[in-house]
């Protein structure tokens, strides 16, 4: 029996410090060994969103140990480590730098291959952690920095069918949030409230509902709950904001799906509908259940992360680097930092499709 490879994968991009230890059974069937996740929410908190100079300092002060808790956690040794898989982009860069760095400098210790990894890539393939996922499939990556639509045809190989034109929808959650007074990280927290409120209480605008094909717009209906807002009165007001937002969101989303698995249906060599739903995002259960109900309408195979894989981890990138490896898809340790980077290269950058906020 051969030796199945073993992958630490190293996450660093925002405010997550992640390490992961992840490996194959025989049937090729990912096994993680331990997900290590370290979030930063204390830290920030008080500012209302993620500062990058304390994020990155929070970074070094733990990645030593975020790592060390991983390699313990997998009852391994580090010199069965096979190969290091670090996120190298998109995201902040001097928190990216951090990640990345010690995974380089932990491939060159153990004389190991280095591996580097597109964070969208990583929510891109986080299914394969849990579903026997097969090429090819309709993605849909919503997250707090990137919102998009991608024909994913092969590691490596993607096509952007559509995305943001401006805010991406976990910002959209966020900033609303915030408008409600709602504490950082406040996006997740909409979900709840909503459960109390009348969703019709308020009728928000659907930017380009009607036009841009599969692209989205939620800058208009963020600038609408800002005014809105200006006149809360009680807390029914503000489950009501939160729950006409939602309905709002979940009538783009449903409408924007469909044109999304129309244009991907135009390649006529598709034979394989499967739509997959991963980001942060997803982790939302009524967006989950409403495209759920909008793929069996449509004959399309749903696919969701785990609630716990949606958020920013780090089996994500050893799951990446898993498929790499398997390809001897290697890096050079002088590989750079990209704050930037869409998956679709060949696609013209609009903010939300390659960079995370």
């Amino acid at each position: 029996m051969s030796k199945k490879p073993i992958i630490l994968g190293i996450e660093s991009s925002c405010d997550e410090t992640a390490a992961s230890i992840i490996t194959e059974n025989d049937q090729g069937i990912p096994l993680i060994l331990s997900n290590i996740v370290s979030s930063q929410v204390e830290v920030h908190k008080k500012f209302g969103g993620v500062v990058p100079e304390l994020a990155a300092r929070a970074h070094i002060n733990k990645i030593d140990q975020i790592v060390q808790n991983a390699i313990d956690e997998s009852g391994l040794r580090v010199e069965e480590i096979d190969a290091v898989a670090s996120t190298a982009g998109p995201g902040l860069i001097v928190c990216l730098s951090v990640g990345l760095s010690f995974g380089k400098s932990f491939a060159s210790a153990m004389n190991i291959p280095f591996i580097s990894v597109n964070h969208l890539e990583g929510h891109a393939l986080s299914p394969k952690l849990n579903s026997n996922l097969n090429y090819p499939y309709l993605l849909l990556l919503i997250s707090g920095g990137h919102s998009q639509y991608l024909s994913v045809q092969n590691i490596g190989v993607y096509k952007r069918l559509g995305t943001t034109i401006d805010d991406a929808l976990g910002e959209a959650f966020d900033k609303t949030a915030k408008l409600l007074g709602i504490e950082f990280p406040g996006g997740p927290k909409i979900e709840i409230l909503a459960e109390k409120g009348d969703p019709n209480k308020y009728k928000l605008p659907k930017p380009i509902f009607n036009r841009g094909g599969c692209n989205l717009s939620f800058a208009g209906l963020k600038t609408a709950i800002l005014k809105i807002s200006k006149n809360i009165k009680n807390e029914q007001d503000k489950f009501d904001i939160a729950a006409s937002f939602q309905k709002t969101i979940l009538d783009i989303m449903y409408k924007k799906t469909k044109n999304a698995f129309n244009e991907y249906e135009k390649n006529k060599k598709i034979s394989n509908k499967t739509f997959v739903v991963a980001g942060g995002v997803a982790a939302n259960k009524k967006i989950r259940t409403m495209l759920a109900k909008l793929c069996i309408e449509n004959n399309y195979k749903s696919i969701f992360p785990p609630i716990n894989l949606c958020g920013d981890n780090a089996a994500m990138i050893a799951m990446v680097g898993l498929e790499k490896f398997k390809m001897k898809q290697f890096n050079y340790l002088d590989y750079p930092a990209k704050p930037r980077w869409p998956l679709d290269e060949k696609a013209i950058f609009l903010k939300g499709s390659g960079v995370k906020l």
